[in-house]
């Protein structure tokens, strides 16, 4: 499919509200400017992030600001949601009230965001999703989504269980991702169909909103609601962390008395895997820059670019982290 160039819309008004919006939601930024003046080489690339809930996503934030620097060819604006799809929909304006060359952003949630993506393609500036999708029925509101499959992801965690515990009857409880988000919506999604036909049950499941802190609290929930978990499936690292405090807490050794599976594989992660408190990993690979830089590139020079950009993830046992991790970069 041809793709035209674009060209930076003319805004003929830059209300100070708009400013302020940006910078009460860039709590963490490592390059922001208004000014586009810097060359025609320059690509000026507003990034929204969802925030700095976890490990996943302070390696995904590092590799973007790493990626997209001057000495690549970009002007980077970078902003902070801190997990509020109110923060992102002002700095997607803001950013197209600079006349950025290209946003980009990994949305909070799938909904809501037909109105703002609408009034950036109004302006000629093209749309990148990273890590996250959204749910529109108009996807020419985008140009690409570069990400995992999180269904997928959900599935080979699944399986893993379904393989291992396929003829026990297994209690699970599940601490998912935050409410309305991409992948606690497909990971539940994938888990689900592949112990469908077994004894395996989820017994509980509750939001932890992607935390250690709120994998914690939700298991502290769980251990005294229930005194028969077998397993803890955490749609991330962080929430399975949470959890293995939780249970080590409650004087129950956690891969043993209880098994964990998560998804992401950071470094954190990965070494309990090695420890043997956690029992499987399925990689959620958070280095997205090379990618968005490559798309970015390319829809500003008018060229076609893949409208779905599946990134590859491993899988983990204890064996294959141990030999990982010394050369993990993440």
């Amino acid at each position: 499919m041809k793709r035209k160039t674009f060209l930076r819309a003319g805004i003929a008004t830059l209300s100070v509200a708009a400013m302020a919006a940006l910078s009460a939601c860039s709590g963490s930024s490592s390059s922001e400017s208004a000014d586009n003046g810097s060359g025609s080489d320059t690509i000026a690339i507003g990034f929204s992030q969802v925030g700095a809930e976890s490990g996943w996503r302070a390696a995904n934030t590092k590799d973007i600001q790493d990626t997209l620097t001057e000495e690549n060819g970009f002007k980077l604006s970078f902003s902070d949601a801190q997990q509020k799809q109110e923060n992102q929909i002002q700095a997607l304006r803001s950013y197209i009230a600079q006349g950025v060359d290209v946003l980009a952003f990994s949305p909070v949630v799938e909904t809501g965001w037909d109105a703002v993506l609408q009034e950036a393609k109004n302006a000629n500036i093209p749309v990148i999703l990273t890590d996250r999708a959204v749910d529109t029925a108009d996807d020419s509101l985008y140009e690409s989504f570069i990400g995992s499959d999180f269904v997928e992801e959900g599935q080979r965690a699944g399986q893993w269980v379904a393989d291992n515990f396929k003829d026990e009857e297994l209690k699970v409880v599940e601490l998912q991702g935050t409410t309305g988000s991409a992948p606690a919506i497909d990971r539940k999604e994938g888990f689900e169909k592949a112990i469908a036909g077994t004894d395996i049950k989820v017994v509980d499941s509750q939001t932890g909103d992607f935390t250690r802190a709120g994998g914690k609290q939700v298991m502290e929930g769980f251990l005294n609601s229930h005194d028969d978990i077998d397993l803890v499936f955490a749609h991330n690292d962080d929430m399975g962390l949470g959890a293995i405090e939780a249970i080590e807490a409650a004087g129950k050794k956690p891969g043993e008395d209880i098994k964990i599976v998560t998804i992401d594989a950071v470094k954190d992660g990965m070494q309990a895997l090695a420890d043997g408190k956690i029992n499987y990993i399925v990689e959620c690979n958070p280095l997205l820059g090379a990618d968005l830089a490559e798309v970015a590139k390319k829809v500003v020079a008018g060229e076609s670019v893949e409208k779905r950009i599946v990134v590859e993830d491993a899988a983990f046992t204890q064996e294959e982290a141990e030999k990982a991790l010394p050369d993990r970069k993440y």
